[in-house]
This record gives structure tokens, C-alpha cells and sequence, in this order.
């Protein structure tokens, strides 16, 4: 699974403390249940049927394809985490070639998480910075990947 084999990537390179682990794990314990807590309320007081249910799953499937597509969580976490970045300096971190970076740069922006920013010249310069859409992305998908990362093969 292409998201698991990043997380493992992730992981050889991140290593968090005992007490850092601890206190992830508790705060994704309570977001858990909160989550939980919410949905079943409102399949409660909203009396959403299984169809609506499938219908608002379904839904959710084209962004979790473009997110789960090679390249797309490296280079949100690579702005996350370096800011803004010219291409250049992208395709040297990423180590991908132009024609992929460009497709996936340009997926990226269509669907909203990432910006291009061109700073007039000469020379022109361009460079791609995170949305908020795209920030909170990275900080929303960074639990669940460390959660997936962890969870043993059955």
C-alpha cells in the first residue's frame, strides 16, 4: 500500500521520543472519540439513511485517490515543512522529474491545496507554497498516517 510504504519511509527518518509518542497518542485517543462521539450523534438526531451514508462516503473517494497517488503526500509535506519552494528546489528534494512534478503541482493547485506564487523579475521567479486547505490537509493526514504505520499486519 503506497500510503503504508510512505509512512514507513517517514518513519526511518522521524523518530519521536517516548514521552513525544505518549503524548500524540493520547491526543489522538481523544480526537478519536470525539470523532466517534460526533458522528453518532448526528446519525442520531439526523436520522441519515445508509443511502445518504454511502452517497457522502463515495464522495470523499476523489480526494483520498489524489491524495494517495505517488508523489502528491511528499510534496505537501515538503512544502509543509519547507515553506514556499521554487521548482527547481522541489524536483531536487523530491528527486522526481519535471514532467511528473508539473502534473502533480498542477493537480495539486486545481484541487486547492497548494498556491503558485510568481515573483516578477527579472528574473521571474515562481514558487509553490501550501493552501490552507493544503496545511490542514498535511496536519489532519500526518495522525492517521502515524496510526497506519503502527497498526500490525494481521
Amino acid at each position: 500500500m503506497l500510503v503504508h510504504t510512505w509512512c514507513s519511509q517517514i518513519n526511518r527518518k522521524i523518530t519521536l521520543g517516548s514521552e513525544l509518542r505518549s503524548l500524540i497518542e493520547a491526543r489522538m485517543r481523544r480526537t478519536l472519540e470525539g470523532i466517534e462521539e460526533t458522528l453518532k450523534s448526528i446519525l442520531e438526531n439526523q436520522k441519515i439513511s445508509i443511502g445518504n451514508l454511502k452517497e457522502e462516503t463515495q464522495s470523499l473517494e476523489k480526494s483520498f485517490n489524489l491524495l494517495s497517488q505517488k508523489w502528491n503526500l511528499e510534496l505537501l509535506y515538503t512544502l509543509f515543512f519547507s515553506g514556499t519552494v521554487s521548482f527547481s528546489g522541489l524536483k531536487r528534494i523530491l528527486g522526481v522529474n519535471s514532467r511528473t512534478l508539473s502534473d502533480k503541482l498542477k493537480s495539486l493547485m486545481k484541487n486547492g491545496y497548494v498556491k503558485r506564487l510568481v515573483e516578477p523579475g527579472p528574473p521571474l521567479r515562481v514558487k509553490y507554497m501550501l493552501t490552507e486547505k493544503g496545511r490542514n490537509v498535511v496536519l489532519l493526514a500526518l495522525p492517521l498516517l502515524y496510526y497506519l504505520s503502527d497498526w500490525p499486519s494481521n
